[in-house]
């Protein structure tokens, strides 16, 4: 079976090897992300990165729903509805995350940014009515301790950490927690795709507008090599291919189940920050790295955990 056919026909119950790949592949571009944010920051306002990743974004995300051949599913309301969603899931989320990532190391924007997963899991229940077990719950729960103990909180300077830059990162991870589950209860699997373009659509344009109000001043320098190759990463590997990959996840996995997966993030993250910056894992922090994979562990033995049928039908709005 090709690519395509495998990213519009597997349920999540019958992963392959293949389709777990593609998982693995999306958890270290999006933990490299981090590193490659910090870098684009030295050559580029915050919101005028956020915005040129995810217009890259969109056009790789629309290139690749043309070559799978997945479009002309929604409808005028579905597309409407999609744009929407961009809103808090592009707008928000990259602009809280890239104005706090020039003040903050990167292992820490991503362990408070992997708070998300507690948030779709307080979410599915009102949201996509779905009961949660209390193994789903305790696996949440080891799994941002674990996270905690890699990053070693309030360790790095012996001063608290600034607020301001954690409150935004926190609202980041809730828009994204919220955003999730609503496109999960909105759209059906065989839209995800489609309904990812358009939210880029919406969130992309949102940025702009944002960078143009906020920063109209701070245009990047366009020669700039080491720019382009940040933006190319976030944009073409950090968006278009992984949040394709993420989209055709999310219809075929439970919200909450799927997200705690993320915790590996965070880990990869920091692995890449120790090669690109020096840091090192005390044993504390591979206590961390144990606590993580036993949540995993603890999320994939779950009951209902991998279920398609523990995807909600979409239903219109």
């Amino acid at each position: 079976m090709d690519f395509a056919a495998a990213l519009l026909l597997v349920p999540a119950r019958d992963w392959s090897a293949s389709t777990w790949s593609l998982f693995l592949v999306v958890a270290i571009i999006w933990g490299l992300n981090y590193i490659f944010v910090n870098i684009g920051l030295a050559f580029s306002s915050p919101l005028w990165l956020a915005a040129l990743r995810a217009v890259f974004g969109l056009v790789g995300s629309a290139g690749i729903l043309a070559v799978i051949g997945g479009g002309g599913k929604l409808d005028r309301r579905g597309k409407r509805d999609a744009v929407l969603i961009g809103l808090p899931n592009i707008t928000v989320f990259f602009a809280c995350w890239f104005l706090a990532a020039g003040r903050i190391l990167p292992g820490v924007a991503a362990v408070t940014i992997y708070t998300f997963p507690l948030w779709v899991a307080l979410l599915s229940a009102p949201v996509l009515h779905q009961r949660l077990t209390a193994r789903h719950w305790a696996s949440v729960t080891v799994g941002f301790l674990g996270i905690v103990l890699v990053s070693q909180i309030g360790e790095f300077t012996g001063t608290r950490l600034p607020l301001v830059p954690i409150v935004e990162l926190l609202v980041a991870a809730f828009a994204w927690a919220m955003a999730t589950v609503v496109i999960q209860r909105r759209f059906r699997p065989s839209e995800m795709l489609e309904a990812n373009v358009y939210q880029l659509v919406g969130g992309t344009g949102g940025l702009l507008v944002l960078a143009l109000v906020a920063a109209p001043s701070a245009l990047p320098e366009v020669t700039q090599p080491e720019l382009w190759a940040t933006v190319l990463w976030l944009g073409v590997l950090g968006t278009a291919i992984a949040y394709s990959v993420w989209f055709y996840l999310l219809g075929r996995t439970r919200a909450a189940t799927l997200s705690a997966y993320l915790f590996l993030v965070p880990v990869v993250a920091f692995a890449a920050s120790a090669v690109v910056f020096g840091e090192r894992l005390t044993y504390l922090q591979l206590v961390g790295v144990l606590c993580v994979l036993a949540s995993i562990y603890g999320i994939g033995r779950a009951p209902g955990n991998s279920d398609s049928a523990g995807v909600p039908e979409a239903r219109p709005t």
